[in-house]
């Protein structure tokens, strides 16, 4: 009887997808760095005005202290709607496609942006006032709640193997960028007289923001569909009638969970360094508040490299290792970072927001970036970033300025209890890392989930 050589069944592998486009590669790097620039300038300018100026026009009836604390309860709404625009365009996102969901969202995120900049203030409306403002914020944050997972994916998509980290980060590059224009805006608006500033200068900064929606339009509209998306349409693995958020809450359901975890200490170090920062440097240490977006400016500028840094690192020493590293040194870093604050010397408080930049705000994000698509599988992919992201964020970056502004406040201005709350929440993060997978080029195009 003559043995007979078995063919192993043909590799479900990246080989079978098309070379790798390098023009669209460039184009989606570019549409997806400036959608998040504009999401994360339309963030910037309404945390500023958070930290600096809603109180006075929106919030004028009550104390420095209380308005602070109301500034940053209509933050937190902004973040409250992510997770519901998150469910709503995941359907979109894993039915018809990543760019379809960067377009939509695009436009709702800069609509109501420019429509914050129209609102009337509470010496003309009264308490219409706050709540016209909380229903806008509403609305950015529906858009924001899908705008980034839409560009992190169709990059990781795209990006070839070794390479995704390297090109999935430079979205989070436009989110340091977008940090800059918005500081840039604020520093511009605040050479006006204060009179001028209180009256129309604030409304201009929020108007600006229409030059980057069409920007982020032109770009956007040539990107191609990611080719996994493209080939998964081709096998028939996209189904209409399968609700994708239906199939995640079912079968990926732990992967939901880890990401929730591995993001919400690093969500809510990035909005302490980026917005409850600025507060508390005006309300408890009376920093002199034009310094703040010159501050800003110097952190997001250095930033602008530190997430593209973090994607290749990981790319070449594994995701989870670097994700490691990254949350490790941010829980260590929570009491020195006050204690030189505290110096009242304004060269160490620049370098606590630069740091805090540079590996809050970029370098947990840029190893995100590839790290969290790479997760799940093919199947509900968009919806699975999507939920497990933006979930977090609301207990993560939309709660922590409000809670750390109540924190300080109960301790009359002591900023122990903040920072003890930053190690308690990165140490969630870094214990949940540690018993992550490990899915560096890993094949994208597998139904099942990392293991």
């Amino acid at each position: 009887m003559t043995a007979r050589t078995i063919a192993p069944p043909p590799a479900r592998a990246d080989s079978v997808l098309p070379p790798v486009d390098q023009k669209n590669l460039r184009r989606a790097a570019w549409a997806g760095g400036i959608g998040t620039a504009l999401e994360n300038f339309d963030f910037t300018i309404f945390g500023t005005a958070s930290a600096i100026i809603f109180s006075k026009i929106f919030f004028s009836s009550l104390s420095p202290a209380s308005g602070m604390l109301a500034s940053f309860g209509v933050l937190f709404i902004g973040f409250f709607a992510r997770p519901v625009g998150g469910m709503f365009f995941s359907k979109y996102g894993d039915r018809l496609g990543r760019k379809f969901v960067m377009v939509a969202t695009l436009f709702l995120m800069g609509t109501a942006t420019f429509a914050i900049g129209l609102l009337p203030t509470y010496a003309v409306a009264g308490i219409w006032s706050p709540i016209l403002l909380l229903m806008v914020r509403f609305l950015q944050g529906f858009g924001a709640g899908a705008e980034q997972a839409s560009g992190i994916v169709l990059l990781t998509e795209t990006a070839p193997k070794g390479k995704r980290g390297r090109y999935s980060s430079l979205v989070f590059v436009g989110a340091a960028a977008g940090a800059a224009m918005g500081a840039i805006v604020w520093i511009l608006v605040q050479m006006m007289p204060k009179e001028a500033l209180m009256s129309y200068g604030w409304r201009l900064v929020f108007f600006s923001s229409i030059f980057v929606t069409i920007a982020a339009w032109v770009i956007r509209r040539r990107v191609s569909e990611s080719p996994v998306f493209q080939e998964l349409k081709v096998e028939g693995i996209v189904k209409s009638e399968v609700s994708p958020i239906g199939d995640v809450w079912k079968h990926g359901k732990k992967h939901l969970a880890r990401i929730f975890f591995m993001n919400i200490g690093a969500n809510a170090h990035s909005y302490i360094f980026q917005v409850f920062i600025g507060g508390y440097l005006i309300t408890w240490l009376h920093v002199d508040s034009k310094l703040i977006p010159k501050f800003l400016l110097v952190g997001a500028l250095c930033a602008c490299v530190s997430a593209v840094v973090f994607g290749i690192l990981s790319d070449k020493y594994g995701r989870r290792r670097m994700y490691l590293i990254v949350t490790g040194f941010l829980a260590l870093f929570a009491f020195p970072a006050f204690m030189l604050m505290n110096t009242g010397n304004l060269v160490l408080i620049c370098l606590v927001i630069v740091v805090g930049f540079m590996i809050a705000s970029q370098g947990t994000v840029g190893v995100q970036a590839a790290y969290f698509p790479e997760l799940f599988g093919s199947r509900y992919r968009y919806a699975g970033v999507a939920l497990g992201r933006e979930f977090s964020s609301v207990f993560g970056g939309g709660l922590a300025p409000f809670i750390c502004a109540a924190l300080i406040t109960w301790a009359a201005g002591s900023w122990w209890p903040v920072a003890i709350y930053m190690v308690l929440i990165m140490g969630i993060t870094f214990c949940v890392t540690l018993f992550a997978p490990e899915t560096v080029d890993r094949d994208l195009l597998l139904e099942e989930d990392a293991r």
